[in-house]
């Protein structure tokens, strides 16, 4: 590992999570160079936060910082941009994926970036939205540890925990469990407000009594009503989980496991979509009883 001085972060993908988390990093005090590949996301992060830089190119980012955030959309986006910039890193520097992707492709990154002296940890995060907004995203991480050590005040800018679980593609592995919970638990807060708007039930007083007791979650407190009043207008979008849900089955049927109930929702998700909703909130799983 490198112990080249950090000076000059970088951060591409400035989408609903990445440009918030983007802005967090301007507390560090050291300099903040930003890229998307929509100039016009670009310019509108820069008036959000005009202490920021601009680049108005891969090559022109990659060759002027220390460390680097990735928030793009898949495997495939983040295999392009990490090629592009390659050329033009430095040796020494270091690469955060905060992008929901395979293990495998996280090892694949790994492994190439090492060949040029470059440093690649695999960060997805859990939080949403307002997790990226408030800074206080969880991030798995996979990857060298004494790496992850070093960064960890990088990621403590948007973040609230970050935990190391071990080799290239262990976060990505941990990410993979965290979706599984998250719609399994809006399966269940689906069928549940279901039944209980046809038992004729006061939802919101329902939602409050069950937040006190073992049914209580993260999904029920934040998407109880939401559900129930039919509002889906933010948030983690279906289209999005159905990509994660599908590294999910690629990752279990390569370990000849048969993840019956995740299979089922995916199945659901996929005919949500289907029915135009693909970019309203994970908890427009509910739709499927209307």
């Amino acid at each position: 590992m490198s112990d080249r001085k950090i000076n000059t972060l970088g951060f591409i993908g400035l989408g609903v999570m990445g440009a918030p988390m983007a802005g967090h990093l301007l507390k560090s005090g050291l300099r903040v160079l930003a890229y998307n590949r929509s100039p016009a996301k670009t310019q509108a992060w820069h008036e959000r936060f005009p202490q920021g830089e601009i680049c108005t190119s891969l090559e022109q980012l990659a060759s002027e910082v220390d460390v680097v955030s990735l928030c793009v959309g898949n495997d495939n986006d983040v295999r392009e941009t990490v090629r592009a910039m390659l050329p033009y890193l430095k040796a020494g520097v270091i690469i955060l994926d905060h992008t929901t992707t395979s293990s495998a492709l996280a090892q694949e990154m790994h492994a190439l970036c090492a060949k040029h002296h470059v440093q690649f940890l695999d960060c997805p995060v859990s939080g949403g939205q307002a997790g990226a907004e408030n800074g206080l995203l969880t991030i798995m991480c996979g990857g060298d540890e004494a790496t992850f050590e070093r960064v960890r005040p990088i990621l403590a800018q948007y973040s609230q925990y970050q935990r190391h679980f071990g080799a290239s593609g262990a976060g990505q592995g941990a990410k993979m469990v965290n979706q599984i919970l998250v719609v399994n638990v809006l399966q269940g807060l689906a069928e549940g407000i279901t039944l209980g708007k046809a038992l004729g039930l006061d939802i919101e007083a329902l939602v409050d009594t069950l937040k006190r007791g073992a049914a209580n979650s993260w999904q029920l407190e934040n998407r109880g009503l939401t559900m129930s009043e039919g509002k889906f207008d933010f948030g983690f979008a279906v289209d999005w989980a159905i990509k994660d849900l599908g590294i999910v089955q690629d990752c279990a049927q390569s370990l000849g496991l048969n993840l019956t109930a995740t299979q089922d929702i995916l199945a659901r998700y996929q005919n949500i979509s289907a029915n135009g909703y693909g970019r309203e909130d994970t908890s427009a799983l509910i739709r499927q009883f209307e």
